[in-house]
């Protein structure tokens, strides 16, 4: 509890207040577990570690439309079911997972004639900024497909678990009544029962885990599932055409 309370005290920047809410049981948990239908890419670029490689690029002279125009894919994360779309699936070839994604270098990603746009995409890759942008897309992107198949997956097995404890607890009582008749030895009833708590506790986990997955889908997404609010913040006052 204390561990908890200091990294609560860590992410508001102040001390928690002594009156939190109880706890809430994990299905009544306010999460969302389901991707809206038609998430866009763009989400990504609310990530602080895409940023971050921004910032880097605009240290060292690059123009950040150009470098998001050829490093970053521009597609929809979801179908209008809510599942990952066959574009994002793509991203990432059936052998070992591979990105695939190509970059199209049509414009001159560095400014102030150190590089231009007749340099092939191996040579703007030799800049470590230009790396490490690349790399932040496609970890980006990773963790994104990792959160999208999770959702597509836990809800199956945690139905197909809650079938399991609804047969254990029928298990139970017929043990229990088979018990009280005196057909069924009393070991017979406590297995029955270890049973029972055993699958319960499998259907805990996989909601737990359920759980886990929606917040770090939206770790993933940036902090937002929705295009309301700005994808960046504005970077016209650190642009390398405005500095001295």
């Amino acid at each position: 509890m204390a561990q908890a309370r200091n990294a609560l005290q860590l992410l508001i920047g102040v001390e928690p207040p002594a009156d939190l809410p109880d706890a809430l049981p994990l299905e009544r948990q306010a999460v969302t577990l389901h991707s809206p239908a038609g998430l866009s890419s763009d989400l990504l670029l609310r990530r602080l570690g895409i940023l971050q490689a921004e910032q880097a690029l605009i240290a060292a002279n690059a123009d950040i439309g150009a470098a998001r125009a050829a490093f970053f894919p521009r597609l929809s994360l979801t179908t209008s079911l809510g599942y990952v779309s066959p574009a994002m699936a793509g991203l990432f070839g059936a052998d070992h997972g591979a990105w695939t994604f190509a970059p199209q270098i049509t414009l001159p990603l560095f400014q102030g004639g150190r590089l231009n746009s007749e340099l092939r995409l191996a040579g703007l890759r030799k800049s470590a900024a230009v790396a490490e942008y690349e790399c932040a897309i496609q970890i980006a992107f990773r963790k994104v497909a990792d959160g999208l198949a999770g959702q597509a997956t836990f809800r199956r097995q945690i139905e197909a678990q809650t079938r399991v404890v609804t047969s254990a607890e029928r298990r139970v009582e017929l043990s229990s009544r088979r018990y009280r008749a005196g057909v069924e030895g009393r070991l017979d009833l406590l297995d029955s029962q270890r049973q029972l708590h055993a699958e319960w506790q499998a259907l805990l986990d996989l909601r737990r885990d359920e759980l886990g997955n929606a917040v770090a889908l939206y770790k993933a997404l940036g902090g937002a599932m929705d295009d309301d609010e700005p994808a960046t913040p504005s970077l016209g006052a650190v642009s390398p055409s405005k500095r001295g």
